[in-house]
């Protein structure tokens, strides 16, 4: 990482992670400052996070803030989600979470601040010299299919103190510290919501409304709430008896149709897709006609593809045919060394 002895603000959830970052920086010698990040929160659990990260903060020797961002967060993240929903996309919060808040308003204000970094709990790793961004140490934890949007030139004020450490180790720093978080759980799912489904959220703004479930040959085999409410490749909450489970291939938002298939069925593969909003963390030459790593689910396995620009459009073919390949989800690219190259939102 950078010298010891510049301004850090490190964004503190309450979590383990992201206080184990402070704590590194700190014990480091950068000037370290904690800030909670106050967002939209349905279930008020970012009460007690809040909390939790001012004790953190007490504990380690660091000022703390809270900034609220929750009109922000609402407009450009929950918005931004639930009208891809009612479009019949599978959106990615987190990812534009990361792209609007984090690494937008969050490191605007802080260098507004005086800050000459900014640092999360993210598992990611950035080569000091290069400012490329890496798969963390712990691939179980890896967090950069959430960052392909982050803009390039902020690299350079962005800073991953647990990104070359296993989970276990950062665990066992916050037991030997003292930090409370030590032992606490993972967060899970989509972080507003706390304990509160998908489903029940979205229906707070989409209306349930009763469709078929299809079989491939286009005979109903069961009923849906609403075609909004699912995702491609989606096997839980159909309701469908049968011997083999079913599996979302087709959801046709129009019509309120959910075609539902076997695990073997050729609906569910894709070889070829377009992807738009791109972002690109290396220069284009990189990319096109090349051979490549994708993935286009958090912790999915790399598959291999070669990335053309067409006519100012861009397509991914995989060398072999992908599940699940979802609309409005994010299509993440990375080299042989799983140095992060960019992605777009899959079309």
């Amino acid at each position: 990482m950078p010298r010891p002895g510049k301004k850090v603000f490190v964004a503190m959830s309450g979590g383990v992670d992201s206080s184990v970052s402070a704590y590194l920086l700190k014990t480091r010698g950068y000037d370290a400052v904690g800030v909670f990040m106050a967002g939209y929160n349905i279930d008020g659990c970012d009460e007690k996070d809040s909390e939790d990260a001012r004790r953190i903060a007490e504990k380690i020797g660091i000022p703390f803030y809270v900034w609220d961002f929750r009109e922000e967060y609402e407009r450009r993240v929950v918005d931004y989600m639930v009208e891809g929903y009612r479009s019949g996309l599978t959106p990615n919060p987190d990812v534009m979470c990361n792209k609007e808040i984090k690494f937008g308003l969050f490191l605007e204000r802080a260098k507004k601040l005086g800050a000459d970094h900014i640092a999360t709990g993210h598992y990611a790793v950035i080569d000091p010299k290069t400012k490329a961004v890496f798969a963390a140490k712990d691939k179980n934890k890896d967090q950069t299919y959430f960052l392909w949007a982050i803009k390039k030139e902020d690299l350079k004020h962005c800073l991953f103190p647990v990104g070359g450490l296993l989970k276990s180790e950062v665990r066992a720093i916050a037991k030997k510290a003292g930090i409370l978080a030590a032992e606490k759980k993972d967060s899970q799912g989509i972080c507003f919501l706390g304990k509160v489904s998908i489903d029940d959220f979205l229906k707070l703004f989409i209306p349930p409304k009763q469709g078929p479930i299809l079989d491939e040959s286009g005979k109903e085999i069961g009923r849906h709430e609403g075609a909004w409410y699912y995702t491609i490749g989606q096997r839980h909450g159909l309701g469908v008896p049968g011997k083999e489970p079913l599996y979302v291939a087709v959801k046709d938002t129009e019509k309120n149709i959910i075609v539902a298939v076997t695990a073997k069925s050729r609906l569910l593969f894709k070889d070829e897709f377009e992807i738009e909003e791109t972002n690109w963390l290396v220069p284009e030459k990189e990319l096109v006609d090349k051979n490549i790593l994708c993935r286009v689910r958090y912790r999915q396995p790399l598959f291999e593809v070669q990335a053309s620009l067409e006519k100012n459009k861009w397509f991914l073919r995989a060398t072999k045919p992908q599940k699940f390949v979802a609309e409005g989800q994010s299509a993440v690219l990375y080299d042989q060394k799983e140095k992060l190259l960019g992605g777009g939102i899959i079309k």
